[in-house]
């Protein structure tokens, strides 16, 4: 990273390389910026990869620059060529520089004449860390097989040939082939019309970062649920997902009437096969969602709230480094709980706040200092890790904060306006709190102190005084738990008959990490909970009785374990037989036989924490 002189902006000093110097990236767009991207893609099933074909649009920033550097992963480069203003081709040389293991390899290519496009000929790996490949048995209805791609952070480099940095934005249109009866979707806007002849094209008109880049394939039905707004899901699925999400047009409408226009056309939702490593993925014009939010209640759709949340924070506003992705998430969890109190109500949306706050308190005394901080130093941090609860939850903390400072209308118009000012772009957090004080502190003077901002973006932790909602439910629960604990209240009586999902994973969250085994036993027998369908529930209830020794939970656990691949609902488990020798050996077992259905994002959590546990470290709580 090369580091030049400093210019001060406002409050705050922003480099003028901010945009160049992203450390998980070897782009160097100081030099040359690629604006446009042409894709054309075959998906091959059989060799698990894809066959490509990627033309780089250049902006040239520097008049004498003769190499245009780009991030790959694994990729096999067979061909690079350079094409002037007419669109004549050459030959150009090119080097493919040694793999590490986090930023994969640098690709640099030699253009002393400064091309107009580049294009590149290349096919990717079926390990592509970006891309996961499934048999028609790993699926649902298991007919067809499936792919699906999840880029966030640095994994777009896997399957496209790019400048993988948040800070850089391009348009783009693919051409993908792929077998009959294959649907193929994209982060475009997609034709739920569309004949299943193995042709599909797309188009993103609006610059995007490549972390957006996203491509899926399979057997892919399609339901509306709205007039802008689609599910798409295997056909034994796309009817329960359709009416899970059947207030996704209310969501939308919600949004605009607080933010302002919904600017991407279409937002549909993709719901894929279990393996999928996160909750949701906020492709733009079509959000990725993992089929464990498929409850039949509806209790699990903030998930649907955050992704659309996503379409102005995140999309529209987009982080330039993954130090400042709190500028995403925090915001983006922010406008979830006002999308869930306009739609369902001001209890659940402050429910979810506590859920996420204390869950947060919890854990950040595990997370050494610099983890801890809205905006960390961005050496100390790898991508991947910076996607953490202290991005999500702090960063949500600290606007809900700022909301109750200066009252709710002033801070949803600065909002708003700060969606406009910065849309379509990648900033900083400097650049943000540059505008956060010429927009909202310099015009409302005397609500808050700048030293109180600065402690929230830069200092570990969350300060004293930060404001948390009332809940008189959530009051009961905790005094229903004392009391069942304390022996006074038998499991049979506590009043959880009417408990919504977070409600359920409130009271859980609440037990102490390595509860009595006894009091396990009857909140069992009283409840239910082992074999729960509702994965939320199920994570939390197996992790306590894992803990507390119950080893007939055991095979129900492993079933949670090798049904569900989200990172989140099942990492825990993992860990949690991780502590024993026993329980290590079981989690093994079970590993073996769920590894072929897990993302590699999954399989690389678990292995880690086999490795950790093998050298005697026991995994976090």
């Amino acid at each position: 990273m090369r580091l030049l002189s400093v210019l001060a902006v406002g409050a705050f000093a922003l480099p003028l390389a901010a945009f160049a110097a992203d450390p998980h990236s070897y782009a160097q767009p100081d030099q040359v910026r690629v604006t446009h991207l042409d894709l054309d893609l075959k998906v091959d099933f059989p060799h698990k990869q894809l066959d490509g074909l990627a033309t780089l649009k250049l902006d040239w920033k520097n008049a004498k620059a003769q190499a245009l550097v780009l991030d790959t992963r694994d990729l096999t480069i067979s061909k690079v060529e350079g094409l002037d203003a007419s669109g004549k081709a050459s030959p150009l040389k090119f080097t493919l520089a040694e793999r590490d293991k986090q930023l994969g390899s640098k690709l640099t290519i030699d253009t002393p004449k400064q091309p107009v496009q580049v294009r590149i000929t290349y096919t990717t790996a079926p390990t592509a860390s970006g891309l996961q490949w499934l048999t028609p048995e790993q699926t649902a209805d298991k007919k067809l097989p499936f792919m699906f791609s999840q880029s966030e952070s640095i994994h777009a480099r896997s399957w496209v040939p790019l400048q993988d940095s948040p800070a850089i934005r391009f348009t783009y249109k693919a051409h993908v082939t792929a077998p009959k009866d294959v649907r193929v979707t994209m982060s475009a806007i997609n034709d739920a019309k569309h004949p299943l002849d193995g042709d599909f094209s797309f188009e993103q008109p609006h610059p995007i970062p490549s972390y957006l880049l996203a491509i899926a394939a399979g057997d892919i039905a399609v339901k509306e649920t709205g007039p802008r707004s689609a599910v798409y899901a295997e056909p034994s699925v796309v009817g329960k997902a359709a009416h899970e999400f059947e207030d996704t047009e209310k969501l939308i409408a919600a949004t605009e009437k607080l933010y302002g226009p919904y600017a991407w056309g279409r937002y549909d939702i993709l719901v894929l096969p279990p393996s999928f490593p996160f909750g949701g993925m906020e492709n733009p014009n079509m959000t990725f969602a993992t089929p464990t939010v498929l409850v039949g209640d509806k209790s699990l759709v903030s998930l649907v709230s955050h992704e659309l949340a996503h379409s102005w924070s995140g999309n529209l506003v987009t982080s330039a480094a993954w130090r400042d992705i709190w500028l995403n998430e925090g915001f983006t969890t922010y406008v979830q709980g006002r999308i869930t109190e306009a739609v369902y109500g001001k209890a659940l949306a402050d429910e979810e706040a506590l859920l996420s706050a204390r869950a947060l308190l919890k854990e950040l005394p595990t997370m050494a200092p610099n983890a801890q901080r809205l905006a960390p130093e961005p050496r100390g941090i790898d991508a991947d890790d910076a996607l953490s609860s202290v991005a999500y939850d702090k960063g949500s903390w600290f606007l809900r904060t700022l909301e109750t400072r200066f009252g709710r209308e002033t801070f949803d118009n600065y909002l708003k306006g700060y969606f406009a000012h910065f849309a379509f772009q990648s900033i900083t957090t400097e650049q943000m709190l540059d505008y956060l004080k010429a927009n909202l502190f310099d015009k409302n003077p005397g609500k808050m102190s700048w030293d109180e901002v600065k402690a929230w973006v830069y200092q570990p932790g969350v300060p004293k005084n930060a404001p948390l909602p009332a809940s008189p439910r959530f009051d009961a629960i905790d005094a229903a738990r004392k009391s069942f604990l304390a022996g006074s209240l038998d499991a049979t009586k506590l009043d959880a008959k009417g408990w919504n999902t977070q409600e359920w994973m409130y009271f859980l969250d609440g037990m102490p990490d390595v509860a009595p085994l006894d009091k396990l036993k009857a909140l069992d027998a009283a409840w239910h909970l082992t074999g729960t369908p509702n994965a939320e529930i199920g994570m939390r209830w197996y992790s306590h009785a894992i803990a507390a020794g119950d080893k007939d939970v055991w095979n129900a656990a492993a079933e949670h374990m090798t049904r569900i691949g989200r990172l989140y609902l099942t990492m825990p488990l993992y860990k949690a037989f991780a502590r024993t020798p026993d329980g290590l050996a079981f989690a093994k077992q079970v590993y073996e036989k769920a590894k072929s259905g897990y993302h590699p994002m999954t399989q690389e959590a678990v292995e880690r924490t086999f490795a950790k546990a093998a050298k005697g470290d026991k995994p976090a709580k």
